[in-house]
């Protein structure tokens, strides 16, 4: 994973960021709000793969009810923060239902250093609905390249 040197972003909370790295993310909404809905999980998961292989590459990523997980890699030029305002506004406006601020502010990020974390991202990713709800058999809002979106999705009680 060739990337360059890291420089420092900094809002809240500090954020590394180098050209050419694949990032872990995750975000959640705001204290508050209700849990996403079926619906609404599906429409954020449209949101993250709609400008993927054009403004990032979308690796995997999971919609769970109250945060979402990404492993991502911004395309030459496109600034991580700015992948993330889009999507948490984007998002945010589509969830029209629900008053006041969606999502925190915040995000957490991670650079992915190697591919044994690479592998470790993706699974838990992969298994994070059946981390939260062990007795779970299928969740439709769970997305890795080379898997397909499954034709029906299981909510969880």
């Amino acid at each position: 994973m060739e990337t360059s040197e890291p420089e420092l972003y900094r809002r809240g909370l500090p954020h590394l960021r180098a050209e050419g790295a694949l990032y872990f993310v995750t975000w959640r909404l705001k204290a508050g709000q209700p849990d996403l809905s079926a619906t609404e999980r599906d429409d954020v998961l449209a949101a993250l793969r709609w400008f993927d292989g054009v403004r990032y590459q979308l690796h995997s990523a999971v919609v769970m009810n109250d945060h979402v997980h990404v492993i991502v890699k911004p395309a030459k030029a496109v600034p991580l923060q700015k992948i993330l305002h889009s999507w948490k506004s984007f998002t945010a406006h589509k969830l029209q239902n629900r008053q006041g601020r969606v999502w925190q502010v915040e995000y957490f990020d991670r650079i992915i250093r190697d591919d044994a974390e690479y592998r470790e991202k993706r699974d838990y990713i992969l298994k994070n609905p059946q981390k939260r709800w062990p007795n779970l058999v299928d969740y439709g809002w769970v997305w890795a390249i080379g898997m397909d979106l499954p034709a029906a999705r299981a909510t969880p009680a």
